[in-house]
């Protein structure tokens, strides 16, 4: 039996999305299930793998009890204001419940929408495979992300620069409605479709604001907490989402859209990968920034719903959004003091951390290699293995010196940093390596390898120590694309 049984998003105002049919493809394969996601959904796989399974998540057959959509939105983008935007390859199966509640199930890459905006509305494969693997190492990482649930091989050819096989993602999420769903409600449809839509994410995933003098006011606050650790969860792992656009902020806080996403290799603050991003618009260092001004856009759908006074509800918007910027601090310094295994905050301030992170700018030092090398010394490798990662030592052993006078040094030191510090992550050049072996050769032997050690991060299997290694001068990525 088909689990995708409802969709709630049809409560939602006219014109909040529009009905649309998968077009069909032509010899699809489930050429990947993720059945660890399932496991955790508490979802058997025997439908999924049935003929009807495939036949749903490949767009070629209809549930007509339930229809698919395409949901509306607008959006900033790069700080310039889009009417209407919408997904346009992407069809909305509706929600399967799990074990941890209700999520959606979408496809993306099934076909032109009334959004498509003369796109063909299909993904190649390459784009589907690697929102599969960047997804499931933030699930790895622990950081909430949309997931993968199937990868589709479609049987058709998609014709980019040159034809490549296409490819359909199923990917689950808390919720798909972003801060561009009020943009669109505000913007083209009335107060009326905001408000109906703000007391939908309040019952659906915030209730805890229902019963507030101000639940308006509380759900602006609660949506900046959640983004405020998501992105501080993103930099302590060196991740730079690369097109923080409005559209793609998840009002739940999952990380959502990946397109030209990348982790940094080398530390660099004012690192940007996205060939698009040629003003570093949102470099690592400036993700915290985007998120409040796209927060502050939210803010502006919902000045009519925090007061009927519009002097007033400017005053309480502005009030709400002040703690974000301070929960964000909080939890980035407390991250950076679990990588660096330091003691009580009483004891030792942030500026240690700050110095740390100029120390890895300074000498160019891989961001993940040092706090694994680091944790590794807390544990029984000598000091010398931190210096070795310099090429100029001076100044590095008074660092260390300081380190060890500053860092706990009870029995459970490195347990508690090995938490923090993954030994792995999706680099670059080994997600291309993948890529291109899987879709060139029809490999997926490294892409189930990669894929299997970001889901287990904090660990690695000699096996897989070169998944570890930074990339060679003729192996580094320097730019990312909107792959489609």
């Amino acid at each position: 039996m088909n689990p995708i049984a409802v969709n709630s998003y049809r409560a939602l105002p006219e014109h909040m999305f529009t009905g649309d049919i998968p077009v069909a493809t032509g010899s699809p394969q489930l050429l990947i299930l993720n059945d660890g996601l399932l496991q955790d959904y508490g979802i058997a796989d025997t439908w999924f793998r049935s003929a009807e399974g495939l036949g749903v998540l490949s767009g070629n057959a209809i549930n007509s009890d339930n229809p698919p959509m395409a949901m509306a939105y607008a959006g900033h983008q790069f700080g310039q204001r889009v009417p209407l935007l919408g997904d346009g390859r992407a069809h909305m199966l509706g929600q399967m419940h799990t074990a941890n509640g209700n999520v959606d199930v979408q496809l993306k890459g099934s076909g032109p929408t009334a959004f498509a905006r003369g796109g063909d509305g299909r993904a190649t494969l390459a784009s589907v495979l690697r929102e599969y693997l960047v997804s499931e190492a933030m699930a790895g990482l622990g950081i909430p992300t949309t997931r993968s649930l199937a990868v589709i091989a479609t049987g058709d050819a998609v014709y980019r620069e040159e034809p490549e096989p296409g490819g359909i993602l199923a990917r689950t999420a808390r919720s798909h409605i972003r801060v561009g769903s009020f943009q669109h409600a505000a913007g083209n449809l009335g107060d009326e479709a905001v408000k109906a839509l703000a007391d939908y994410m309040i019952e659906q995933h915030f209730p805890q604001c229902a019963a507030a003098d101000n639940r308006y006011a509380d759900l602006l606050v609660a949506v900046g907490e959640r983004q405020a650790q998501l992105i501080a969860q993103w930099m302590l792992v060196g991740f730079i989402h690369g097109v923080m656009n409005t559209d793609n902020m998840s009002i739940v806080g999952e990380t959502i859209d990946f397109g030209p996403c990348a982790f940094m290799d080398e530390f660099n603050a004012d690192k940007v990968f996205s060939s698009i991003d040629r003003h570093g618009r949102y470099a690592w260092a400036k993700q915290p920034g985007i998120g409040l001004w796209n927060l502050t856009r939210l803010a502006e759908t919902l000045l009519p719903l925090l007061s009927s006074d519009s002097d007033t509800a400017v005053r309480i918007a502005e009030a709400q959004l002040a703690p974000f910027m301070p929960a964000f601090q909080a939890a980035f310094y407390a991250g950076l003091r679990k990588k660096l295994g330091l003691r009580d905050q009483a004891e030792v301030g942030n500026g240690f951390a700050d110095e740390t992170l100029a120390l890895l700018g300074e000498h160019a030092i891989d961001m993940t290699v040092f706090f694994d090398t680091l944790t590794r010394v807390a544990g029984d490798a000598p000091d010398g293995a931190v210096l070795e990662l310099f090429s100029d030592t001076a100044g590095v052993q008074q660092w260390l010196t300081q380190w060890h006078s500053v860092r706990a040094d009870d029995a459970d030191t490195a347990q508690r940093m090995r938490r923090a510090n993954p030994a792995v992550i999706a680099r670059n050049h080994r997600v291309e390596e993948a890529l291109r072996a899987a879709t060139a050769r029809n490999d997926l032997t490294p892409f189930l390898r990669l894929t299997g050690a970001l889901q287990n991060p904090f660990h690695c299997a000699p096996e897989n120590a070169d998944l570890q290694t930074p990339p060679l001068p003729e192996e580094r990525v320097t730019a990312t694309f909107c792959g489609t």
